[in-house]
């Protein structure tokens, strides 16, 4: 039986992943800021095993305290998702939009590494046994391989997740512990239904899940899901910064301080 724990539990692709892992007989534990939204997911749940943890990523000792009581009361843990995650549309320009800056790089940032410090000693001597095949996972965004206009604290901390998790990756590993980048494009989420422009492969958070969870279980270093945009990604990746300037920056984007 898996132990995950996995933060933004509470709905987008952290309730998704939650439903797939419940399914899968996984005991959860589920970190989020709205209890009411975590007591209704729980719920809907196979298993009345899971524990619910109402708590702000930003808040590290809290969450700290959150990991330590799921490892404890399940006595260890195999995946951890790192999900929890902010947008709103950023300009530079404006002194106040800084604040909003700050916020979106603490939560999908730096939260990030706060929700994985905690496990790391634990996985470590689980790997060392040989008693468990353990996964960090951080859920970055295609967001992050180009700066996209309007979306400079989105891009900025979707772009250090994919880096962060990249170093992790490599200090894990003599530890055996593997570390999993997954880099959504558009899934239907609450998030992306306030974006006022078109969204190729758009893709159901349940099938999402699905990929996501395969990809983990396969201990993929880096995924783009749906694979589509891993092509569109790729190719913008490749292309001259004047070519990449000329057909992006009059795009659409997300409204000023827009938010999920």
């Amino acid at each position: 039986m898996k132990r995950v724990f996995i933060t933004g539990a509470s709905s987008g692709l952290g309730a998704a992943l939650a439903k797939h892992y419940a399914q899968q007989g996984a005991v959860l534990g589920l970190l989020a800021r709205r209890r009411e939204m975590l007591d209704q997911l729980v719920q809907s749940l196979p298993g009345k095993q899971h524990h619910v943890y109402a708590v702000d990523v930003t808040d590290h000792a809290a969450v700290t305290a959150a990991a330590q009581d799921f490892m404890r009361t399940g006595g260890g843990i195999d995946i951890v998702i790192a999900n929890a995650g902010i947008s709103a549309g950023t300009l530079t320009e404006y002194s106040e939009d800084l604040a909003v800056f700050e916020r979106i790089l603490a939560t999908n940032v730096t939260a990030t590494a706060a929700t994985f410090a905690p496990f790391i000693a634990a996985m470590k001597q689980q790997a060392h046994s040989g008693s468990r095949d353990c996964r960090l996972v951080g859920i970055a965004s295609v967001a992050g391989i180009r700066g996209l206009p309007g979306a400079e604290a989105y891009s900025a901390s979707k772009a250090a997740v994919i880096s962060y998790c990249e170093s992790l990756r490599l200090e894990m590993r003599a530890s055996g512990i593997k570390v999993v980048t997954i880099a959504p494009g558009y899934i239907d989420t609450p998030m992306t239904r306030g974006n006022p422009y078109p969204m190729p492969f758009l893709m159901h958070a349940d099938v999402f899940a699905d990929k996501a969870a395969a990809a983990i279980e396969a201990g993929t270093s880096y995924r783009v899901i749906p694979w589509q945009m891993g092509v569109v990604a790729k190719a913008l990746r490749l292309l001259p910064n004047w070519l990449y300037d000329l057909a992006f920056s009059k795009a659409p984007h997300k409204p000023r301080h827009a938010k999920p």
